[in-house]
């Protein structure tokens, strides 16, 4: 019997990113980040949990990362997709970031990372440009 986790968040990137990314994918200018659209669409997950944050993605999603909310120092979020869906890193005590990028219900999900977190990070976190 292990230690149950209560699952908050699983899935892929928004597919208003995908959608968004293909339409401006006409222009040459604009393809690499289609490619990049289409390589999160196709590889990236993330996992929630009340225990830690998980990213599963690299090349055919072969790499995951997993971070626990004592491991974090902070959590920076900033809104894309007219605010559909939105970017979040988090900054980890050993100075290593881990990004979550075209996360879906960002602003929720943020919410639930920083309120686990120890009241110095939390104090550290939110969107950017926010003044503290």
């Amino acid at each position: 019997m292990g230690i149950r986790e209560e699952v908050i968040f699983e899935g892929g990137p928004h597919r208003g990113d995908l959608i968004l990314n293909l339409l401006l994918g006409v222009t040459l200018i604009w393809l690499p980040l289609t490619i990049g659209a289409i390589t999160r669409a196709l590889w990236v997950r993330y996992r929630i949990t009340n225990r830690r944050v998980t990213v599963t993605g690299g090349w055919l999603g072969r790499t995951r990362s997993d971070v626990i909310y004592s491991e974090m120092t902070q959590v920076v979020t900033i809104p894309r997709g007219f605010g559909l869906w939105g970017d979040m890193v988090i900054t980890l005590k050993d100075g290593n970031r881990l990004e979550l990028r075209s996360l879906p219900r960002f602003r929720e999900l943020a919410s639930y990372i920083t309120d686990r977190l120890d009241p110095q990070a939390r104090k550290a976190s939110g969107p950017i440009g926010q003044a503290t």
